[in-house]
């Protein structure tokens, strides 16, 4: 009785109706390559975690080069249950952004920004970036050795862009060298700017794949349909379930660990190399020699990854043939290359 009367008090002031039909009449197409579709709700779902450990993160953490190593410490030694948490904050970054690539592959693959979805892979590609972004930043905060030389190389290479390089680098860094003042603005950009982006690329990527459906690949047009809800849902709930399992497997016997406190007079540690998510363009400056045809190698080597990342923003204008319902070769010898 509680429940009719409270559902009867919010249909007469908020009509759903269209709403509701909206998502009953839903349908997923079911084919041989419908596995793919689930990659798209586990980064949903690992984002999610993200934001949730890092609330409960906030509780204690202290953004200052003097108490950060400390409060860091303090979370993974005193708080209950607090090496968890950052734990599984640290697996579900990884996991998120492995998921998150895998669902943009398994985009490209199935020529899914074929028209009229352009510009729903170029959201999921800017939701990649800026979940990079999160990765790149949120990597200084337990102001560690490893973390805070890596920072220094990262922010070294974006000096090198040309006309705004310098300008960007002092602007990560709030000054010539990284310090304090860095670990200030990467700790903004990471639980203020860099959300309110997500939440916007998130909402609209979402909104278009609602609006449009999802795609069929070339070899599945005349695929049958299942209902998302619940079919599909109730699919997409075992494979979070599945996620959360490996998530916590990881975080208890791997758990995250911290490391010595960053001394900004120690001497490089040798060795050092970025995750694995930045590892491809660290190998790539490494490749370039110091001088390609008269030009500084670092030089050439972000140019050449700036330019990686603006052809897979164009994809959907550059696959022709995929835009006229054919495959060819080259997208698939250049998405082997890109993997």
């Amino acid at each position: 009785m509680v429940l009719e009367r409270l559902r009867a008090f919010v249909q007469t002031r908020y009509p759903l109706g269209n709403l509701a039909e909206f998502a009953t009449h839903k349908t997923v197409p079911v084919h041989r390559h419908t596995f793919w579709y689930y990659w798209g709700g586990m980064t949903l779902f690992l984002i999610g975690i993200q934001i949730a450990s890092g609330v409960l993160l906030l509780l204690y953490y202290r953004p200052s080069a003097q108490e950060a190593f400390e409060s860091v410490r303090f979370i993974m030694t005193k708080v209950q249950f607090g090496w968890l948490v950052r734990s599984v904050h640290a697996w579900s970054a990884h996991l998120a952004i492995f998921s998150a690539m895998v669902h943009l592959s398994s985009a490209f693959f199935l020529k899914a920004y074929r028209p009229p979805r352009e510009l729903t892979w170029v959201t999921g590609v800017i939701l990649l970036f800026v979940l990079l972004g999160f990765g790149f930043t949120g990597y200084l905060l337990p102001w560690n050795t490893l973390a805070f030389f890596a920072t220094k190389v990262g922010t070294e290479i974006a000096g090198v862009v040309p006309v705004v390089g310098p300008i960007l680098q002092t602007l990560l860094r709030g000054g010539s060298d990284v310090g304090d003042v860095t670990l200030t603005r990467f700790f903004w950009l990471h639980i203020a700017i860099l959300p309110l982006a997500l939440a916007g690329i998130v909402g609209g990527h979402l909104a278009m794949i609602q609006l449009q459906g999802m795609s069929r690949p070339l070899s599945a047009k005349d695929a049958r349909s299942m209902p998302f809800f619940p079919n599909f849902f109730l699919r997409d709930l075992v494979g979070w379930a599945v996620v959360l399992g490996v998530l916590l497997a990881l975080s208890v016997y791997w758990p995250a660990t911290l490391g010595e406190k960053a001394d900004p007079f120690a001497p490089t540690p040798a060795g050092i190399q970025p995750e694995w998510y930045f590892l491809w363009m660290f190998q790539t400056l490494k490749l370039f020699p110091s001088h390609v045809l008269g030009l500084e190698g670092e030089l050439v080597a972000v140019g050449f990854t700036g330019l990686a990342g603006a052809v897979v923003l164009l994809v959907p204008w550059l696959d022709r043939p995929a835009r006229q319902g054919r495959a060819h070769w080259i997208a698939w010898a250049a998405g082997a290359i890109g993997i």
